[in-house]
Formats: C-alpha cells, structure tokens, sequence
C-alpha cells in the first residue's frame, strides 16, 4: 500500500511538473508575442513608444517560481514577462498602458510608458495594503539603475521587521522572511549607484537579489567597455563571501538554460531568506531579438555572426527543444500552446484597443455634432468650418487632439458665448479639461486624511518651569519622543549612530532605543536616500539624515526621479512618507555655500520643503510630517545648534502647519520676506531701520513648498504697498520663486506703489572665511541698503 502510494504520489508530482513547465513555456510564448505586436503598433502608429522584455522570458518565469506573497520587486523596463508569470499584468493591461490609455492601465494610469508596473500598496483612502498576502512591485521609474537604491530600502525593512520585536504583529511582514527582487541590464551596472548599492547591501546582509539580464551590449556599446573584466560577475568577485564569512552570493547562469535558472534561483532565495545574504544572478547569453526599443535597430550595431548567434541562442527556442528532448511534451503539443498563444494577445490586443478607442470615439462625434449645430446657428464662419473639416478628416484621433481643436473653436466664438450652441460646446469643454485634470493633474501629494495639510494644528505650551536650552537640546528631546511613543520611527545617516549627529540631534538615542532603531551609515547620500524610500515604502518611519544640504546634491537623483514622483506616477496607489532631515544656510566656503533652494524647488515637486528658522519650529515640523503620509525635506539652520530656546511642555505633540507664514513683527512701510537663517539677519536689519523711522513688517513663510497657501502676504502688500524677497541663494532662485508666488500668483503687483526687490547671495559659489561670507552672502547692512534705497525712491523728501 505505501509503495503504491509513494508510486502516486511520485506521478503526481511528475505530473505537477510538466503542467508548471507548459504554464511557463506558454508565458513565455504570451510575452514573446506581446513584444511582437507592441512593435508593430508603434510601427503603425497606434502608440509612441514601446520598450520590451523580449529574450528575457525563460530567466523571468523561473524567477517567477520563487517570488512568493509579501516579496517585493524593484525592477527596470524589461519585467513583462516576470508580471505576466505572477498573474499581476494581464495582456489587455499591457497594452493598455502601451496606448497611455489612462482609464484602463491600472500601473500609472496612463502617465507611464510601457513595461512600468506598480501594484497598489494602498487602499484609496490612502491607507495600507497588506502587504503579506500579496506580491508586490515598487513602481518603476525609467532612470538607468535608478531602482537600485529603493530596492536596498525594501530589502533593508525584513531585515528591521525580523530584529525589531518592538513593531509586534502587523501587516508588513512575515518576521522579515521577503525578499526584494532587483533587475537591472548589464550596462546598467556601469551607474555608480548599482556600485554604491552592491556595496551597502553587502556590509548590512539584507535580502537583496539583484538578477544581471546580460545581452552583451547597452544599446549599440559592447560589454566589453563597459564592464570591467567584461563580466560583472567577475568585477564583483571581491564581494563574494566565503562560506559563511559575510558578503554576497553569485551565481552564474545562462539566459537559455531552463533547468539550470530553475535550480540556481530556488537554492539562491531559499539560502536568502534564511540568512539575508544579499546575491547576484548573473544571467548571461540573453538575446534581444527586437532591439534595444521600437525607436531603433540592433540590425544597424550587431554583426551578421551576432545575429544569427541570437537566433539560435533564443532562449525560448532552447526551452522548446528541452521539452522535447526530456520528454515532457512533444513538438505538436507545443506547436498548440504556441498557436493559442498567439491567439490570447491578439485578442487580448484588440479588446484594449477597443477599450481605449471607443470612447474617444464617441467624443470625437460628439464635436462633430456641437461644430454641426453651431454652423446651424450661422456662427464661427470659415474658421469654424476649416475647423469641422480638419475634424472630419482625422482617424483614430487621439482625446487631446480633439480638445485642441475645441479650444480653438472658442477662440473663434469669442463674444458669442451666450449662444446656447456655443455654451454646449464650451460645457463639453470644460468636462474633457476637468476629465483630463483628473488623469493627469492628480496625486502629486496625498489627498487622504493623514495629508500634512490635514494634521491637526497644536500649539506649543510653555509653563514658568519651561527649561531654556540649546537648540540641539529641543531636538534631540523631539527625536526621544518620537522613538519612544512610535515603533516604527527609525533615524539614520552619518555619524548619526554613535555619536548621535555631528550636532547632536540624536544624542544618546543609540545607547537608550538600539543599533536597529538608530544607525549610522556609510558615506553614500544616493542610497541613503534610497534606504528611506524602500523602508517607507514597506511602513515603516525612517529620518533619513544628509549631514549637510550640499551634500542632497548627491541624493538629488532619487528624491526627484524617485520620491517626489512616487505616488503621482503610480496613480495614487503608493506613498513613501519619508522625512530627510539636513542642515544648511550661512554656511561659508565653496562646497559649503548651503542653500541651492532653486534647484530643490524645481525637482522636488511632490516633496514638502520646510526651511524652519529655529529648532523648536524644526520640531513642530517633524512632529507634524510623522503625523502624515507625505514626504518631506526639513532644512535645519546650521547656526542655530548652539542657540538658546526654551523648550515646549508637549515637545512631542505640538505640530505647525504647512503653508502657513509667521508675522514675526508688524509693520506699515514695506514688507519683508525670508526664512530660514536669513531670518535673523532680516531681525538684525529691521532693527537697523527702527532708528531711521522705516517701519519694516517680517514674515517668515516657514516652509517654500507650499508656500503661503492663504495668501497672508499679499495681506501684508496690500498694507505697505511694498515688497522685499531676501534668501541667500543665487540671483534668480529661491527669491525669484517667492516674488513669482506673491506678486504673480496671489495678484500682489495690483498693490505695489514701488518696485519689487529681491536681495540673493553673489552669483557665485562664496570663498572660505567670515570676509568671504560677509561679502559674498546677503548681510543685515546689505537689506538696510535695498530697503533705505526703495523708500528714498518712494519719498525722497523723508528719506534723503
């Protein structure tokens, strides 16, 4: 009896394996015909662009066999067929994203372009998925390599869920067994930040597997002067650790090699989960039949030995002769799954295009209609009717071309409004404007309950026992709070660790919370940053420190590319709450000028950034961000470390609100604007003016975005009936942004009576030393100068 148990049992489990290699060989089959027909639509012009995963299948369905529920993938633009094998991505949905169609790619939403997946890991309130009982996929930026320093984060969180007994049950994580799946091409593996990852991985032991597709070329460049060695598994062999010695695993494959994938992958995951060690799957000898993108031809780089080397290297092709050859089906069954392959994407293909097009359609003879009944009306002449001609003639016309159309129809009816035809066609304006915002204007910042804008505001109290300490002191009395009373709040960076900061904010919270909670890091901003994305990202709390704001320079790329477009580029569906905490403003030298806010202000859109001016306001902030699920960068004023200020009863629980300025003394000649460190040197130059009877009013905006979300200013303007904007920034940056926010976007020029001024830092970057930074920098003699000057101009009889 038992051996004829164990006889069924055996032809079961042969039996389960040929059903699983036909499932993945038809996968794979699906995902080969996919690239095919998203080639020949751009050809045709039905999409824009297509970039695809072809010559990539057998690698990505023999991943696909051990990435189980609660892993993670950070993947790059060629994963199609690792989504298709996972059930996450059905062939109507990839070409619903391929057509941007924004109502039917459930990925972006239209606002990505092919091949860039995300699944939601929140509800549409904003609130967490679990994320254990389901497979989940950061969403995808272009950025060669730019998924290497998320992916870090997200392995990183196993590791904190698996060592913090304090965070107890949740929904994140199964005691820290996932694994963050990483995959990158060869040549991207030149990007110093895949360097900066490998490195960080391998010094924290986190479930980290990168898998390397190598097709031997990073569009028409050859490995060979790309990679050191010419082969990244052989760069890398000094991070590979010996037994149990730590350091990362690698493992060599071939792309064509079925069995071999299978084997590697399953003995590679299953040793990872059990003990973090971070690997490499170098997959080598993969093919591109189709080219680098639709925009281009690998016939034009690759020898004719190349190319024929591909064709008989096709890893699908091997697969098949495989099967064949082990007996696990014969060349008429896969002639089948083949042949209904084929079938299932065309299908597939068509009811997405059908899905995309048929409502804009309908839109389209909609406006044919409304142009039809306003020439009835005898209006719009022969404008209007070169108009209806152009849009008669027009065939699978996209929704903007339309609109476009629309708009310039209203031009031409200027005056006839009124005209009941013509309202009609302003109102169907005025849905597609409104439908568009939708898709296209939504999700740069929460919108949930937990929105920063939406903390409740609580104001700090003080009592005659209140202590006066030093600015560091206020902090660090903050961060204890935090760390005491939230379990997920962790803090890292530089030197933040053992020393608790170079200024001290974290004193003594290593010893009192642990290494797992509070942690230094390597010299390393790019994955610093990308350590915090992941890790917020899987729910927990990170404070992220960049020692000083010259150094985000070298995390720029990840805040902008990857944070600050996060939840708008995944439709709403994800969000990583992320605080970096850093340090800048009146520093002095070249690289330590401290205030590149221009540039921060234009790629940071989608990040709050908070410029508090003391350190108490500094901790109003954090409080407030930690209530929030928005992501921020708050700049602390070096020179405020040491400064006295009287700490708050409810240090932890009071909160300020964004967008929000401070009237930080009144006045009735002209108003002043700064924030951060300039603030004191407006207080210092304000004081200066009392003695020459220019009264000056001060407003702090506290933080640039938002910025001034009430319109308190312009208040301010419409009393003095002047304007001041002062930042130590370069001419032209974070003082031409507040001028354009107040005199152009709150109406201020209405009520100006002399011109605007704006007072920067010198247009170069300033020397070392106290001269430097006095001649340099904007000084309190400097805004006595610009503001004397203005009200000499306004009244010269008064001020001479």
């Amino acid at each position: 009896m038992n051996e004829k148990t164990n006889a069924q049992e055996a032809g079961e489990r042969e039996a389960q394996f040929v059903e699983e290699v036909l499932n993945d060989y038809r996968i794979c089959c699906i995902s080969r015909e996919a690239s095919l027909l998203a080639r020949k639509e751009v050809l045709t012009g039905k999409a824009k662009f297509g970039i695809i995963g072809d010559g990539k299948e057998v690698p990505q369905v023999a991943m696909a066999r051990v990435f189980q529920k609660g892993d993670f993938r950070a993947g790059y633009y060629r994963d199609q067929t690792l989504m298709f094998a996972l059930g996450l991505c059905t062939v109507e949905q990839f070409f619903a994203q391929l057509y941007a169609d924004p109502d039917n790619d459930p990925f972006s939403g239209g606002r990505q372009m092919n091949n860039h997946f995300a699944t939601p890991l929140i509800d549409s309130e904003g609130k967490w998925n679990s994320h254990k009982n389901r497979y989940n996929v950061s969403a995808d930026i272009s950025p060669t390599a730019g998924q290497m320093a998320r992916a870090l984060g997200l392995a990183q969180a196993s590791g904190v869920y698996r060592n913090n007994a304090h965070l107890g049950e949740q929904e994140f994580s199964e005691d820290g067994n996932e694994v963050c799946f990483c995959t990158i091409g060869d040549a991207s593996t030149s990007e110093g930040v895949f360097w900066e990852t490998v490195n960080a991985a391998t010094v924290m032991q986190v479930p980290l597997a990168i898998s390397v597709w190598d097709d031997g070329y990073g569009i028409s460049v050859p490995r060979k002067y790309q990679t050191a060695r010419d082969s990244i598994s052989k760069a890398l062999e000094g991070f590979r650790g010996d037994g149990e010695e730590q350091g990362l695993d690698i493992y060599v494959v071939k792309a064509w090699d079925y069995p071999a994938l299978c084997e590697i992958y399953e003995k590679g995951i299953e040793r990872m989960r059990r003990t973090h060690r971070p690997a490499l799957f170098h997959v080598e000898e993969v093919t591109q039949p189709q080219g680098h993108s639709t925009s281009g031809s690998h016939e034009r780089y690759k020898s004719a030995e190349r190319l024929e080397w591909e064709k008989s290297h096709d890893c699908i092709l091997i697969m098949r002769q495989w099967m064949i050859e082990s007996g696990i089906a014969t060349a008429e069954q896969l002639d089948h799954v083949e042949h209904d392959a084929i079938e299932e994407v065309r299908n597939g293909k068509e009811r997405a295009w059908k899905a995309y097009t048929n409502p804009i359609g309908a839109l389209h003879n909609e406006l044919r209609q409304l142009y039809d009944g306003i020439l009835a009306a005898g209006l719009g002449g022969e404008m209007l009717m070169g108009l209806k001609k152009s849009v008669d003639q027009m065939r699978n016309p996209l929704r903007y071309e339309l609109v476009k159309s629309a708009r310039r129809a209203g031009f031409a009816l200027s005056g006839h409004e009124s005209e009941p035809a013509v309202s009609r066609l302003a109102a169907w304006l005025e849905d597609q404007t409104n439908e568009a915002a939708g898709h296209y204007h939504t999700h740069v910042h929460s919108h949930s309950a937990d929105s920063a804008l939406s903390v409740e505001v609580v104001p700090a109290s003080y009592s005659e026992s209140s202590p006066t300490l030093n600015g560091f002191q206020i902090l660090n009395a903050c961060f204890d709070h935090a760390l005491a009373s939230r379990p997920e709040v962790i803090a890292f960076g530089e030197d933040v660790g053992q020393i608790g900061g170079v200024n001290q904010g974290f004193a003594g919270m290593q010893e009192k919370y642990g290494g797992n909670r509070v942690f230094d890091t390597g010299i390393r901003e790019w994955t610093i940053i990308g350590q915090a994305i992941g890790m917020a990202m899987r729910g927990l709390r990170p404070i992220a420190e960049i020692q000083y704001l010259d150094y985000l320079l070298y995390g720029l790329t990840p805040l902008s590319d990857d944070l600050a477009s996060l939840r708008y580029r995944s439709d709403g569906q994800q969000k990583a709450p992320v605080i970096v905490r850093t340090r800048g403003h009146r520093l002095e030298g070249i690289w330590h000028t401290g205030s590149p806010i221009g540039m921060l202000l234009g790629a940071l859109r989608g990040i709050y950034l908070i410029t508090p001016r003391n350190m108490t306001q500094a901790a109003g902030f954090y409080n407030t961000m930690l209530r929030s699920d928005d992501p921020a960068v708050i700049i602390e004023c070096l020179n405020g470390y040491r400064l006295k200020e009287k700490l708050p009863d409810n240090i932890g629980e009071f909160t300020l609100p964004l967008g929000v300025p401070d009237v930080i003394r009144e006045g009735t000649d002209v108003t002043l604007v700064t924030y951060g460190s300039c603030v004191r040197i407006a207080e210092e130059a304000c004081a200066l003016l009392d003695e020459y009877g220019i009264s000056v009013e001060l407003i702090d905006p506290q933080t640039l975005l938002p910025f001034d979300l009430h319109h308190r200013i312009v208040e301010s303007v419409k009393k003095t009936g002047r304007v001041v904007f002062l930042d130590e920034d370069m001419p032209g940056g974070g003082t031409a942004y507040m001028m354009q926010e107040v005199l152009e976007r709150q109406g201020g020029y209405r009520y100006l009576d002399s011109p605007p001024v704006t007072i920067a830092a010198r247009p170069h970057r300033p020397p070392y030393g106290s001269d430097g930074d006095y001649f340099c920098k904007p000084q309190a003699e400097d805004v006595f100068d610009a503001i004397h000057r203005t009200m000499k101009e306004a009244n010269p009889a008064r001020w001479k």
